[in-house]
């Protein structure tokens, strides 16, 4: 549409093209939707662009992409009757609004900033009524982040190519985040198991049925089960014990229970209530993402990006979520309305709470002006919407609806019992036997956590015979059971981003890119089958070097009290450039500290022999990663080394029928910096190589392959391309065009395979 049709319409501005069609739908021809494609303006990537000397001063300049679209969003506005800036509804969105701005050269008088927390009908049209000016305080909380990351990461990443490797990069939550990985691994070596038993025994009340179990508790006035603390770096972590260390103590206990009597000591009954979980937040979602359907926090946001930003539905499109950047628990009158009334109706009265449930934010600096998590509309169910959703969206939407939905519900209700019981007499030995029964399952009817599963699977409470104080027991069977004792477990996505969220680290929007940076980076590894987290030998020597000349950057509670200081800019109570003048004081001097002694990791002697020579190798480490070198400076022998994250192997060459079509001698397959490829067995003598398929046939080489996915930007083909740092896939419309899409090793592998089954037909 050119500028000359637009006249007299009022021009709205949006980040994503997905939005842009589904606001275009909503507003109708009195209005005309532009997207600005994310970031407009950002500081150059060539230099670090804060003149720290002149008051942290940023020079900012168009990302390339934005060109293009600045200059068709000037010709438009120039006749706009009015021009809105509906960029999301947090800081970042904040500063995108501001940065059009300016390069759009808008007066005050030629804008207003609008947001929404839906993109639906009524709360797009409602966001209208409430048009404002630029905040200049959530501008410059932004730019403070903004500038603070780039001189972290603009200063010790050198730092780190000098002293370590080349290739490696710092960043202020993505070095907390390794360590807490790093640190993980050693408690979890260091971890000294210990062994302790466990008693227990069955019982009977004459001429009343059930038998039931019940387990020692206390023995000579001593609690059995005790909770040893152990202080790690990031939490407190509590492994069970018990007095019974040694097999041989549990013997006067069964003598004990034995010999009788075995009495009723107290029996007590209770009602408890059971409050059901506020609706998600950015990191609850992801958490639960995780762990009920398998995603990555990536995969998460993705999705939900989709759910927010519109679906069509018969004909309308609109989201179906709301913003799913958030870390607040809100929910609007309105649409707590609409849902008492739906589960009134639905599930009945008895589940519809006496007061609407309000949910206290208990995260580090959660920003209370946003929204939970939540439908848009809680009557478009998901049963409903499933013929217009992919499987993914479909499975996030019936996680997100029930969440929700269970969070408005009324308490479940359940009738507990507790019986003690004494051996002999209180003095010398009690036993304990619990349970529970649901006397109104209120919330649980719709949403219930793996926990609570659980629990209600191994409540024995119906097992238990009705009992009274005084009664006697008859002594049916005695168990003994061995434990030990275990480390704390490793990290995965879920528990990480709790961690991450419990200490303040971050905000909603950093968690998914961090894990996917420091995964990209090799910081960090994911097993295959377990999905564990865990610190590479790199991830590993980065965190070891960064934490003895950098406490603060690397302190939990230092980086969480970063992100109350920017909470504060944000609310207009403390000055941005006040906050910056106060961490560079101190970053620069442990800076140069860290250049005069941080010192390069020394080459590890192994017991390896080198294949060509037969010396002892050294493993030493490159910016593709680990390797083994002969310890003879002037032989060639090498041996690649490939890291699964909990151990490092050598990456043998694979036997093949092929020969050499130079010397004659056999093929092999070997792993380089740029994947698997085939070489010649005699190698450094003879240094012939080929490219292989999927299939790990030789073929020739022919370039990048052309693959299915359409560039977002411009809609033209990606191809596979290969980078001194891998293979990504790019736009086939560069230079135009520079979209780049970073791949997993995964998607590569089935990029090349569906290549091959084309060359094949």
């Amino acid at each position: 549409m050119s500028a000359t049709n637009v006249k007299g319409k009022k021009l709205v501005i949006v980040e994503s093209p997905t939005k842009q069609k589904t606001i275009s739908k909503i507003l109708g021809n009195d209005f005309i939707v532009r997207s600005s494609f994310g970031h407009v303006r950002d500081l150059p990537t060539k230099d670090i662009g804060v003149d720290i000397d002149n008051a942290f001063t940023p020079t900012y300049v168009p990302v390339d992409r934005a060109k293009r679209i600045i200059a068709e969003l000037t010709a438009i506005a120039k006749t706009a009757s009015e021009i809105y800036l509906a960029t999301d509804p947090d800081r970042e969105g904040e500063a995108i609004a501001w940065h059009l701005v300016e390069l759009l050269k808008l007066p005050k008088n030629r804008y207003q900033r609008i947001f929404f927390h839906e993109i639906t009908p009524a709360a797009i049209k409602e966001s209208f009524s409430h048009a404002r000016k630029i905040d200049d305080n959530l501008v410059n909380a932004q730019q403070a982040r903004r500038i603070l990351d780039r001189i972290v990461g603009y200063k010790l990443s050198p730092l780190l190519w000098k002293k370590i490797t080349s290739g490696l990069s710092a960043g202020r939550v993505q070095s907390v985040a390794v360590r807490l990985l790093a640190e993980r691994a050693k408690e979890i070596a260091q971890f000294k198991e210990q062994e302790y038993w466990s008693i227990g025994a069955q019982f009977e009340k004459p001429n009343a049925a059930p038998q039931f179990w019940a387990r020692v508790t206390k023995y000579k006035g001593k609690n059995v089960e005790q909770t040893k603390t152990y202080k790690l770096f990031a939490e407190d972590y509590k492994v069970k014990n018990t007095v019974f260390d040694k097999p041989e103590k549990l013997a006067p206990v069964s003598d004990l229970l034995r010999k009788g009597p075995n009495t009723v000591l107290k029996v007590e009954k209770k009602e408890v209530k059971q409050k059901p979980k506020p609706p998600f937040i950015t990191s609850s979602m992801q958490q639960d993402a995780y762990n009920k359907l398998g995603f990555s926090s990536q995969k998460t946001m993705q999705t939900a990006q989709h759910l927010y930003e519109g679906i069509s539905v018969e004909g309308q499109t609109f989201g179906l979520i709301t913003y799913m950047r958030t870390d607040s628990f809100n929910v609007s009158k309105l649409l707590q309305e609409q849902t008492k009334k739906f589960i009134g109706e639905k599930y009945g009265a008895q589940f519809v709470p006496a007061k609407q449930p309000v949910y206290k934010s208990k995260v580090m600096g959660a920003q209370e002006a946003h929204e939970a998590i939540h439908p848009t509309d809680v009557r478009r169910t998901p049963q409903n919407m499933k013929p217009f959703l992919t499987d993914d969206q479909y499975k996030l939407y019936e996680l997100i609806w029930l969440r929700f939905v269970a969070s408005q519900m009324a308490d479940a209700v359940f009738n507990t019992v507790s019986i003690d019981i004494a051996a002999k007499d209180e003095k010398e030995c009690v036993l304990r036997a619990t349970g529970r029964t649901v006397k109104f399952p209120g919330y649980l009817s719709v949403y219930k956590d793996p926990e609570e599963e659980n629990e209600e699977e191994n409540s024995s409470s119906a097992l238990l015979p009705v009992l009274t104080e005084g009664d006697t027991l008859k002594l049916v069977e005695i168990k003994t059971k061995s434990h030990k004792t275990t480390p704390p477990p490793y990290y995965n996505e879920a528990s990480l981003i709790k961690t991450l969220e419990k200490h303040g680290i971050g905000r909603p929007s950093t968690y998914a890119p961090t894990i996917k940076n420091i995964l990209d980076r090799k910081y960090i590894a994911r097993q295959p089958k377990s999905n564990k987290l865990i610190a590479t030998d790199l991830g590993i020597t980065v965190t070891d070097s960064l934490k003895d000349f950098f406490k603060e950057i690397m302190d939990l509670s230092y980086t969480a009290g970063v992100e109350e200081k920017l909470d504060k800019v944000a609310e207009g109570g403390e000055k941005w450039i006040d906050l910056l003048n106060t961490f560079y004081k101190n970053f620069k001097q442990e800076l140069a500290q860290a250049e005069q002694e941080m010192k390069r990791p020394a080459a590890k002697e192994t017991d390896e022999k080198c294949p060509i020579c037969g010396k002892m190798m050294l493993k030493k480490r490159s910016r593709f990663g680990e390797y083994l070198v002969c310890s003879d400076d002037t032989c060639k022998g090498k041996i690649n080394l490939s890291s699964s994250g909990e151990k490092i192997e050598k990456v043998a060459p694979q036997e093949t029928k092929e020969k050499c079509d130079k010397c004659g001698a056999p093929m092999v397959i070997r792993m380089g910096r740029r994947g698997k490829f085939m070489a010649c067995s005699a190698y450094p003598k003879c240094k012939n190589t080929y490219s292989i398929d999927a299939e790990g046939n030789k073929v020739a080489s022919s370039g990048p392959i052309i693959t299915d996915r359409l560039c977002e930007k411009c809609g033209k083909p990606m191809v596979l391309r290969t980078s001194k740092r891998g293979e990504f896939l790019g736009c086939s419309g560069y230079p135009k065009c520079k979209t780049i899409v970073t791949v997993t090793p995964e998607e590569i592998e089935q990029i090349k395979q569906a290549h091959a089954k084309k060359q094949e037909k």
